[in-house]
C-alpha cells in the first residue's frame, strides 16, 4: 500500500502507530510494584515512617540499620508535592487602573 493517499496525504495507519497511544509507561514510584525504598535509623522512627506510609495508601521496604544517615528522600518529594502558583488576573484595557489613580488602565498603568 502507498504511503500517501489522494492530493498527498500521509497514511492514517503509519501515523497512528508513529504516535499512538503509549503503553509502556513508566509504574509510579509508592505502588506495589514499584515501592519506595527508605532506611531509617530506629525501630521507633521505623513505626512512625511506616504510618505515615499507610496514612497515604503507598507502599515501602523500610529497613532499619543505625551505622548509615536515615535516608526517606523518595517519601519526603512524593509527600511534598509542589503545586502550581495561580496570579490574579490582570486587568482588561477598560478596567479601573489597580493602583488607585481613578484613570482607565489602558491610560495609567498599561
Amino acid at each position: 500500500m502507498h504511503d500517501l493517499y489522494y492530493k498527498g496525504r500521509i497514511h492514517t495507519r503509519v501515523n497512528h502507530v508513529k504516535t499512538g497511544y503509549n503503553t509502556k509507561r513508566a509504574v509510579k514510584l509508592g505502588s506495589e510494584k514499584s515501592p519506595l525504598t527508605l532506611l531509617v535509623n530506629s525501630d521507633e522512627r521505623k513505626l512512625d515512617v511506616e504510618e505515615l506510609v499507610a496514612e497515604n495508601d503507598l507502599f515501602a521496604n523500610i529497613t532499619v540499620d543505625s551505622t548509615v544517615d536515615e535516608n526517606i528522600d523518595e517519601l519526603s518529594v512524593i509527600l511534598n508535592k509542589p503545586t502550581t502558583t495561580r496570579f490574579e488576573k490582570t486587568p482588561s484595557r477598560n478596567d479601573p487602573c489597580s493602583c488607585g489613580s481613578g484613570k482607565k488602565y489602558k491610560k495609567c498603568c498599561g
